[in-house]
């Protein structure tokens, strides 16, 4: 079937056609200012979010991936304690397996978070926390400024003053009587160790219930209220500095 000429060159089609190329160009220009916009400013998923408070804990052995039952319960009481601040929280990546070598997978994922922190957000407080092998991570991150046994990304001395506070739980260190308190005289006098009665993991205790009993036992809020004093302390002192 053939098209009548007299319809083909109609004002009203040519009328349409004009708009539909006016739509079309107008929908271009807008895609290429979006484009430029892009290209010109950082989108916010590229703009880091810094919290007032970072923790970065490492969870026990066999616990699922994620903070650790003692790591919420820390977190969560932590929370409202710090009023108009905000708290965030990062869980340690390692496997927290019976095998106990992967601490030092535990202590470099740590590390790199805590430098990462440091660089781009620096007037976050970061805490540190660990809960049974998590606190051995713990252990290795803050007292081992030498690589070695497969930790290979020890703290370097300028992110030292960024850690406001430590709280680590059932550490087994503690057993061998050699706490963070003591094995660390940057961290010492920064760190709450915390050890249940009881607790064969971290005392000469028999209870192995009470390694599990953190949160019940009273223990994880009295970190909390640790942790709020030292983010306190070094709120001030950085506001003196």
């Amino acid at each position: 079937m053939t098209i009548n000429s007299t319809h083909r060159g109609s004002p009203t089609a040519s009328v349409a056609v004009r708009r539909i190329r006016v739509a079309i160009a107008a929908a271009l220009s807008a895609l290429a200012l979006t484009a430029l916009a892009g290209l010109g400013a950082p989108t916010a998923a590229a703009i880091p979010k810094c919290n007032d408070v970072e923790v970065v804990f490492a969870r026990g052995t066999t616990e699922p991936a994620g903070l650790g039952a003692v790591g919420k319960a820390l977190v969560n009481t932590l929370r409202p304690m710090m009023k108009g601040q905000s708290v965030g929280a990062y869980a340690v990546k390692y496997p927290a397996s019976w095998d106990f070598t992967q601490v030092a997978t535990g202590a470099n994922d740590a590390s790199k978070r805590i430098q990462s922190i440091a660089a781009t957000c620096p007037n976050s407080k970061i805490v540190l926390g660990g809960y049974s092998q998590g606190a051995a991570v713990i252990d290795v991150v803050t007292t081992s400024p030498i690589a070695g046994l497969g930790y290979t990304e020890p703290l370097p001395a300028a992110v030292v003053p960024h850690i406001a506070a430590v709280a680590v739980f059932g550490n087994p260190s503690a057993r061998l009587s050699r706490p963070l308190t003591t094995l660390s005289p940057d961290f010492g006098p920064r760190t709450a160790d915390l050890c249940n009665t009881n607790d064969p993991i971290c005392s000469s205790g028999k209870d192995l219930e009470a390694h599990s009993q953190y949160p019940q036992s009273g223990l994880v809020k009295l970190a909390a209220q640790w942790v709020t004093k030292q983010v306190r302390q070094s709120e001030r002192s950085t506001a003196n500095s």
